[in-house]
């Protein structure tokens, strides 16, 4: 299987099948050196590198930050363009790609085993990003929203509670469904109603 290449990491000296590419169907936001932000398509995919397909254009050598759903926040630098978009050399460290290859392998196996899809809805960056998540035991954490939609939420928080964990966030019960270096990524337990949102989305 495609993923079984992207998790091989075992071996002596540099494994170049580590870092094929997967073939994805992913969305995701980047922002410019310029500041501005931009949505963006990713088809394919590796622990090392990304292609990123959007309206806009970037700069060789310009250094670019994405989000991308379940994969998180990513950074790098363009080494190629065309067009319709430009492909990035990940700044990433042995322990990051590490990570990066178990989502794709998580993604990738999705995809050949025919799962049903993720229920997708555009994410925003909210203008409060300032939340309160509570595990089911009562605790309570102080976290940021890095971005939002009506099925889920990527979460900046200190704390890791297991996947599968119960969460809510402000007034929304989830779960937990993925970690990534800044935080966790919470799948609501029922697809919100906009104005469930408006004291994030100002």
């Amino acid at each position: 299987m495609l993923s079984a290449a992207v998790a091989d990491q075992t071996g002596n000296g540099p494994n170049r099948r580590a870092f094929q590419r997967v073939k994805v169907n992913l969305h995701g936001r980047f922002m410019l050196q310029d500041r501005s932000e931009h949505s963006c398509q990713i088809l394919d995919m590796s622990p090392a590198t990304v292609t990123l397909y959007s309206d806009a254009q970037a700069r060789e050598g310009e250094r670019i930050i994405a989000y991308i759903d379940h994969i998180g926040r990513v950074e790098g630098h363009v080494v190629r363009t065309f067009d319709g978009g430009f492909a990035v050399d990940l700044n990433t460290s042995p322990r990051k790609r590490e990570k990066l290859a178990a989502q794709l392998v998580w993604l990738a196996n999705k995809h050949e085993l025919d799962l049903p899809e993720d229920r997708r809805h555009e994410r925003v960056i909210p203008k409060n990003a300032s939340s309160i998540l509570t595990l089911s035991d009562g605790r309570q954490y102080r976290c940021r929203i890095v971005d939002l939609s009506l099925s889920g939420a990527a979460v900046s928080i200190s704390v890791r509670p297991a996947i599968g964990t119960l969460v809510s966030l402000g007034g929304m019960r989830g779960s937990v469904v993925r970690h990534f270096d800044e935080g966790i990524a919470v799948e609501f337990a029922f697809v919100q109603r906009p104005e469930s949102l408006s004291q994030y989305l100002g």
